[in-house]
C-alpha cells in the first residue's frame, strides 16, 4: 500500500511493525522471510531500509488480488483478443480420442471437430488465464488408452467470433500464450481466417 511494486519504500523495521499492529522483532522476521524467498529486495542503511517488492512477490500478491476480485465482482466472461497460429498438429490426434470425446460431447454439449484452433494472446493477458483456472471451470478426467496415460483438462464454454466453442487448458500446464480451442465447427473455414488474423474468444465463467 505505500508503492513498493513500483518504487523503492524508505522503512524501518519499527515503523513496519506499528502498521502491521505486531512486535519489531515479528516485522523484522517477517522481512528476512520475505527477502529469502526473493519477494522483496533490501538495501540496509543507518536506520532504515529501501525496501522493494520483486516481481515473485508482486505474482503472489496478483494472485491473492484476484482470488479476492472474484468474491466480490465475479464477472460473466473474460474476453481475449488475439492472432490465429498454426499448431504442431497434435490437436486432431488428442480430440479424437474416445476418452476426450465421449467427455466433451457429455459436458460441453456437443461432437468436438477433430483438432484445435489456436489463438496466440498477448504476453499480458496471461493474468486472464490465471484468473480462469481459479473459477474452476469443467473438469475432463484422465484416461488411459494405448497404453498410456492422457491427462486431465479444464474446459470453458466460449463463443469465438460468434461461434459456439470452448477453450481447452491442459491441468498439467504452465501458463501459456496459446488459448486451444475446440468447436463443432472447423473453425477457420467457418470463420474465414488464416494464420495471422485478430480473432476473439469470449470465455464464459458461468
Amino acid at each position: 500500500m505505500l508503492g513498493a511494486i513500483h518504487n523503492k519504500v524508505e522503512l524501518s523495521s519499527q515503523e513496519l511493525s506499528s502498521l502491521l499492529q505486531t512486535s519489531q522483532q515479528t516485522a523484522s522476521r517477517y522481512l528476512l522471510e520475505l527477502d529469502t524467498q526473493q519477494m522483496v529486495t533490501r538495501e540496509l542503511g543507518v536506520k532504515k531500509q529501501l525496501i522493494q517488492i520483486t516481481s515473485t512477490g508482486a505474482e503472489v500478491l496478483r494472485k491473492e488480488y484476484l482470488s479476492y476480485e472474484q468474491v466480490f465482482n465475479l464477472p460473466s466472461k473474460v474476453v481475449f483478443k488475439g492472432t490465429v497460429v498454426s499448431g504442431m498438429g497434435e490437436g486432431k490426434y488428442y480430440t479424437e480420442q474416445k476418452g476426450y470425446a465421449e467427455q466433451f460431447k457429455t459436458q460441453l454439449g456437443f461432437v468436438a471437430y477433430p483438432g484445435t484452433f489456436n489463438v496466440e494472446i498477448e504476453y499480458v493477458e496471461r493474468n486472464k488465464l490465471r484468473l480462469l483456472r481459479d473459477c474452476g471451470g469443467i473438469q475432463i478426467s484422465e484416461f488411459e488408452a494405448e497404453n498410456r496415460t492422457f491427462g486431465g483438462v479444464i474446459c470453458f464454454k466460449a463463443a469465438i467470433n460468434g461461434k459456439e466453442g470452448a477453450v481447452v487448458l491442459p491441468k498439467r500446464s504452465h501458463y501459456a500464450t496459446t488459448l486451444e480451442c475446440i468447436s463443432p465447427f472447423h473453425l477457420r473455414e467457418t470463420l474465414g481466417v488464416r494464420d495471422g488474423d485478430v480473432v476473439e474468444v469470449a470465455v464464459f465463467l458461468r
